[in-house]
């Protein structure tokens, strides 16, 4: 038997994953996982670290958000902090497909450079809707509390 403890954490983690950010979290774990087995499956291996490592941190942010720790842990700004992931990860998924298109002629790692592209826009697309001035922060309050 379950308690409403567990129901209740699986009934978010479920809701979240159907907001746009939870879906594009989701796409980008499928890109990097096709990225990953088409390099794998390649002549250049060499680049599987990069599927490897967007791939964890999708899933780290994905948890994290789906089970509502930003709030809990107000000492990251979370919100920074999945701008610049997905800035990097935008910025390394290109520049990596375009070199292997333009340098490689292996079916496989020419996918996986598609593939790549398809996940360096949607990175691109997750740092736009992610970046934290666009969502209308207010600023803290600069005068003392007593008043002087």
């Amino acid at each position: 038997m379950e308690s409403s403890g567990s129901q209740s954490f699986f009934g978010t983690c479920l809701a979240f994953s159907r907001t746009r950010k939870g879906l594009v979290l989701i796409g980008e774990i499928a890109l990097c996982v096709l990225v990953l087995v088409c390099y794998g499956a390649s002549r250049t291996p060499g680049y599987t670290g990069l599927a490897i490592c967007e791939l964890v941190f999708a899933a780290l942010v994905l948890l994290a958000w789906g089970c509502r720790l930003p709030p809990r842990l107000p000492l990251l700004h979370w919100g920074w902090t999945d701008f610049i992931r997905c800035v990097i990860g935008c910025l390394l998924f290109l520049i990596t497909s375009l070199i292997v298109i333009i340098g490689h002629r292996d079916g496989a790692g020419i996918a996986a450079a598609v593939f790549g592209l398809l996940a360096g826009i949607l990175l691109g697309y997750d740092a736009y809707i992610t970046l934290p001035t666009r969502q209308g922060h207010t600023a803290a309050p600069t005068e003392s509390p007593d008043g002087a």
